[in-house]
């Protein structure tokens, strides 16, 4: 990565608004969601947006915490047996977990891009494709959810309902008060503003 200078003018002001999308109390929530599923080997940051930085910079928490979220004979992303020092391996590492994330079923929109974590571009982006994560492990609620339930949102699930053709049928007789029933009235007798006026 090339040293980055001081940012000036425009490109600052873009950072200093990025900057503040990131949300403290999501970060404590963040951390207490990936220590209950990964288990308190995984540490815990400092306390700010470098520390949670820092702490998932090198991919193998957020590996961790997906695959977490499997079944153990499943686990889908592959995690070294010592730490990866070397910047490509670093990325490498958090490449696949965002793979395992949209696999799991985050959208492609909620997904950080590997540059917004590795050198700290949007913090709050990274936040938003752990949320999203968190929000369908509680949703698929099939057991490998681990912490409390009310930290994420639940995700809307389809409801699917099934009608007979007696059903069906019947809902054709209906006229649905979208369509406009007027019940014999008319607009006999309404006049709207005064009359036009005609000057000879």
């Amino acid at each position: 990565m090339a040293n980055k200078g001081p940012a000036y003018g425009m490109s600052r002001d873009v950072q200093s608004k990025i900057e503040k999308k990131y949300d403290d109390e999501l970060e404590d929530r963040l951390v207490e969601w990936i220590v209950a599923q990964c288990g308190s080997a995984v540490g815990r940051p400092e306390r700010g947006r470098l520390g949670f930085q820092v702490w998932l910079k090198n991919g193998i928490v957020l590996s961790q915490l997906v695959n977490s979220l499997y079944p153990s004979g499943s686990k889908p992303v592959k995690i070294p047996d010592s730490p990866p020092t070397m910047v490509f391996k670093q990325m490498e590492q958090i490449a696949q977990f965002l793979k395992a994330a949209e696999d799991y079923g985050v959208v492609k929109t909620d997904v950080f891009q590997t540059v917004d974590l590795f050198e700290a571009k949007d913090m709050a982006a990274v936040q938003r494709t752990l949320m999203a994560l968190g929000s369908l492990a509680v949703t698929k609620n099939d057991g490998n959810y681990h912490g409390d339930p009310n930290w994420f949102m639940k995700k809307a699930q389809e409801h699917k309902r099934e009608f007979t053709e007696s059903q069906l049928k019947e809902g054709k007789n209906v006229i649905g008060l979208q369509m406009g029933s007027n019940k014999g009235a008319s607009q006999a007798g309404m006049s709207y503003g005064r009359p036009r006026q005609i000057i000879s």
